[in-house]
Formats: C-alpha cells, structure tokens, sequence
C-alpha cells in the first residue's frame, strides 16, 4: 500500500480532514493524494503558495516570519501548515517549503534543503530536511517525506486514541 493510501484510509476512518500548502513541491503532494479514489473525503484543498505574496495572502504567514526567517525556514513551514490548516477548516496542516534549485536564489542554505510541517489544532511538528539530486528528485523526495510525516504524526494520533480508549 502506498504512502497515499495509508494516509487517505487512515483520515477517512477518523473523518479527519486535510489540508495541503506546497511550494517546492508544486502540487506534487496534491497529485499523489488525489491519485487515490474517495480522496475527496478527507482532503479539502490544496494550495501552491511559491511567491512571498501568496504565503502571506493566502496562508497568513507574518511579513516578519518571512523577513526574518526567510522563505525557507522552520518558521515558515510552520506558520504555512497552521495556516492552510485554518483557511480550509480542516482537522490538519500539511506544508513543505525548500529549495531544490538548480539556482539557491537568495538563500544561505544548501540546495536540497526543505522544511516539512504538520499542524494539528493541538501541536504542530516541522523537521528539516537535506536532500540531494536534480531538481526533480528534490521535489519527489519532499512529497514522498511529507506524505512520510503526516503517515507517522496519523499513526501517532491513532495510538493515542487506543491509549485513550484502553483507559475508560
């Protein structure tokens, strides 16, 4: 079973929905749910904010995460997560930002670098990412980590309900 997969079975069996903001990825995380029949259960929306101006319209990202942080930032993942989270009234926050170049752009930080996010109502989690290759195998690397992140922040969320239940 694909990454996808789980993740669609697992939100759909706890009506959970998803929401996705992506910028390096450009839509691939989006593609790969909605590869999956019945997607349109769980995932409400998907955004690709690439320029400054779409995170802070669209997402709500502070102008000062941005000027101080930077596009690709832990801060800036974060703020993107919570804040598609939010604008789709969803359960959960899927966000990534990076660079998989081949130009670095502005950024101090390496090519292949990337941030990933997922925000819960309660807690949001965002590890940094190194990842080497072409431009395209940096882009599929972040969607298939991103995908990887929210499995394991699912399946966490799932023990805990065992953990819960287990108790009553």
């Amino acid at each position: 079973m694909t990454l996808e997969e789980q993740v669609g079975e697992i939100l759909a069996r706890h009506g959970l929905r998803l929401a996705v903001a992506e910028t390096t990825a450009g839509g691939l995380i989006c593609a790969r749910l909605v590869s999956v029949p019945g997607s349109s259960r769980y995932l409400t929306c998907g955004i690709v904010a690439y320029s400054r101006e779409a995170k802070q319209d669209l997402l709500g990202v502070p102008d000062a995460v941005l000027s101080t942080s930077g596009s690709v930032s832990r801060e800036t993942a974060e703020a993107m997560a919570q804040g598609v989270r939010k604008a789709a009234r969803a359960d959960i926050g899927l966000a990534e930002t990076g660079i998989a170049g081949p130009v670095r752009g502005r950024s101090p930080k390496p090519l292949g670098t990337a941030y990933i996010a997922v925000s819960l109502a309660s807690a949001t989690r965002v590890r940094e990412h190194r990842f080497t290759g072409d431009r395209t195998a940096i882009r599929e690397a972040i969607a298939e980590a991103a995908l990887a992140a929210l499995l394991a922040q699912l399946t966490q969320f799932e023990k805990g309900l065992k953990g819960v239940r287990s108790r009553l």
